[in-house]
């Protein structure tokens, strides 16, 4: 799995470097403002707005049956009917590790209306998970991905990145990047 990051963070790199000159030069373009004029200004009506869901919704494939870092399987389908946030990470990702802390506080805070988080770490082996769950006091279930699951859900060019999956099974949100601390509860209450 280790050539496949790297060939996902080659590309991602690549293309960086190819969109952003483009779509910084287009939206000046679209505004009449100069490039760093535009590149200040308010974010655009098409951007999401936390706590409301994308449209179309889509359903989360959710027919996986993966390990968690004990070794048990943990069925994927035995969520539907729950909201759930699947994220995907790694241990030596610091923007994964920023938001871990809100995804502990939210599994706390809603776990009770049948709320869950569910880690699906990337490429790390099940001991380092194991001692990482623990230094870090993870309170959701810690799985392992395989091929199939992040072909399901990709194709993820990057971690951290969090699906927001409501009751109904379909998927609310696709969330890039850590998730923002003022805006997970907005993000978890659109899924009930």
């Amino acid at each position: 799995m280790n050539n496949r990051w790297t060939i996902a963070a080659l590309g991602a790199v690549g293309l960086t470097l190819i969109v952003v000159p483009f779509v910084s030069t287009r939206f000046a373009e679209d505004s009449g403002k100069p490039p760093a004029a535009a590149t200040s200004a308010a974010v655009p009506a098409s951007e999401p707005v936390p706590g409301t869901c994308d449209v179309p919704a889509k359903p989360a494939p959710l027919d996986f049956t993966l390990k968690d870092m004990d070794g048990k399987s943990v069925d994927l389908a035995s969520f539907k009917g729950r909201p759930v946030v699947l994220n995907f990470w790694a241990t030596w990702c610091g923007p994964c590790k920023s938001e871990i802390p809100m995804f502990v506080a939210a599994e706390e805070k809603y776990r009770r209306d049948g709320f869950t988080v569910l880690g699906v770490s990337v490429d790390d082996p099940a001991p380092a998970l194991q001692k990482f769950a623990a230094q870090y006091k993870m309170n959701y279930p810690v799985l392992m991905a395989n091929d199939d699951i992040q072909d399901a859900y990709g194709p993820i060019f990057a971690i951290p990145v969090s699906f927001f999956i409501k009751k109904d099974g379909t998927v609310c949100k696709k969330h890039y990047g850590p998730v923002a601390e003022g805006e997970i509860d907005k993000e978890i209450q659109a899924l009930f």
